[in-house]
């Protein structure tokens, strides 16, 4: 028995990377898996349904059963029949996983319009498009359930330089993640991000590639089968980081701190006198490592 049997599971960029390790593992778990990819250049550019015809293919010899879905997914069109795939298929639908997207690295002030654009497209807009797609079938079969997985990034989280673009779509996500969790509850769906880490085409030239070769994506793919399955219905709105041997979870954006004004409301001159306490507050809780340095045991939360 696998952890997904009898589901539909829909995964764009699936065609390669950790996408193609996902659709994989899901299959293996006893999915059946819509495969989509443009078959484009890391840069999203060209197009060739080889690319997903491949990873079918594997599936088919590996017995499962997989469909190939070549349609841009951050259009409309291509996000409802990426569902629609899935359903035509097998008469179901049960879980999406947002994984495509696109590089165009650049600093801020070298970045193009065109730059900026195309990866909030494809990263922000492609979620949105496919996300909206399942949580209209979702609510149409509430009896059923169902999970989506999105794809967020340590660049949007922790920041990354010359990636402006890709950093400001990959927290963008992290918004889409916490609404969808808060809206599709009612629908018994839930809904998580993940951000992994591995050794990709995606990250092969950054300045940290050497290091990321001992993360792989098949690293990544069983917290997604997890957080597909049945056995994390009691899990939404959350954020895991993942590479290697090591699962995250991610704390969201919230207070760690107030100062409260002598008055009515904060002289900038009364702020600046704080700035020495607010600076080592600061310090204090915006820590950070590498992958695979342990975690600090003041930063654990005790179960």
């Amino acid at each position: 028995m696998g952890l997904l049997d009898g589901k539909v599971i829909a995964i764009t960029g699936s065609g390669a990377g950790i996408g193609r390790e996902e659709a994989l593992l899901c299959a293996k778990e006893g999915a059946k898996v819509v495969i989509n990819d443009l078959g484009g250049s890391r840069d999203g550019a060209g197009k060739d349904s080889k690319v997903a015809d491949v990873v079918v293919e594997e599936i088919k010899k590996l017995g499962g059963d997989a469909v190939g879905h070549y349609e841009d997914i951050s259009e409309e069109a291509g996000g409802e029949s990426l569902i629609k795939a899935g359903v035509d298929k097998w008469g179901r639908f049960d879980g999406l996983v947002n994984n495509a997207g696109i590089l165009r690295d650049k600093m801020s002030f070298n970045m193009d319009n065109a730059e900026w654009d195309s990866v909030i497209k494809v990263h922000m807009r492609g979620h949105f498009m496919c996300a909206r797609a399942a949580a209209r079938y979702f609510r149409e079969h509430k009896e059923q359930g169902g999970a989506i997985v999105n794809t967020t990034s340590t660049s949007g989280l922790l920041g990354n330089a010359g990636q402006a673009n890709y950093g400001a779509a990959k927290l963008g996500i992290v918004g889409l993640n916490s609404v969808l969790a808060l809206e599709m509850g009612r629908s018994n769906v839930r809904v998580n991000a993940i951000a992994p880490m591995a050794y990709t085409r995606m990250t092969s030239d950054l300045k940290i590639a050497e290091m990321l070769k001992a993360y792989k994506p098949e690293h990544i793919a069983p917290l997604v089968v997890f957080l597909l399955s049945d056995a994390a219905k009691a899990i939404t709105g959350q954020v895991f980081g993942v590479f290697g041997p090591f699962v995250q979870l991610y704390r969201l954006p919230r207070p760690v701190m107030d100062w409260k004004a002598g008055g009515e409301c904060w002289a900038p001159a009364d702020l600046a006198a704080k700035a020495g306490e607010i600076q080592s507050v600061i310090a204090k809780v915006n820590w950070g490592y590498m992958p695979g340095t342990p975690m600090p045991e003041d930063k654990k939360v005790k179960p």
